[in-house]
């Protein structure tokens, strides 16, 4: 790679809220404070709760099936104790549903805004009991969108990452 590559990457990864830039000192993976990881899942909130109204009426019945599936190999992975497992499955879970939304604005806003939590994700994750609390929270989710009731969609989809801010806060 050129110097001018690695710069022009360092400079989209800045844009995207990924990296800092300091002058004379080279460049570092940004951290993001609670406070701004609050902020950022108060915003993702309207964005998912929009693709899941919209994917609620969108889908197919194979993907209603699909998102099922996932519900229910969710619940395993909670009883069986494999936090990293159910994680996995709840980030696709939320890609699926932003899949099927056909809502591709939503889409990349949520994508950019993900990429930057990914640490707080993470923290999340292995926190006791947290699997346990959210899985109601997914398998309202995806019942809503079954029953291809976007109002209900919209309101199980924000009422998940209410949860999350109170966990963030914690």
């Amino acid at each position: 790679m050129t110097r001018a590559s690695i710069r022009a990457a360092l400079i989209d990864l800045e844009a995207q809220g990924l990296v800092e830039r300091i002058r004379n000192r080279g460049s570092r993976v940004r951290v993001v404070t609670v406070d701004e990881a609050v902020a950022i899942t108060e915003c993702r909130m309207v964005l998912e709760g929009l693709c899941a109204a919209k994917a609620a009426v969108a889908a197919t019945d194979e993907q209603l099936d699909e998102l099922t599936d996932l519900g229910t190999a969710m619940t395993k992975a909670v009883a069986d104790g494999e936090p990293m497992t159910y994680s996995d499955l709840n980030h696709e879970l939320h890609a699926r549903i932003r899949e099927f939304s056909g809502q591709r604005t939503a889409v990349e806003l949520l994508e950019r805004l993900n990429a930057q939590l990914v640490r707080h994700r993470l923290q999340l994750a292995l926190r006791p009991g947290r699997p346990q609390q959210s899985l109601n929270e997914h398998l309202a989710m995806i019942e809503a969108m079954r029953a291809r009731d976007p109002q209900a969609a919209e309101a199980a989809v924000r009422a998940h990452p209410a949860g999350v801010i109170d966990a963030l806060r914690d």
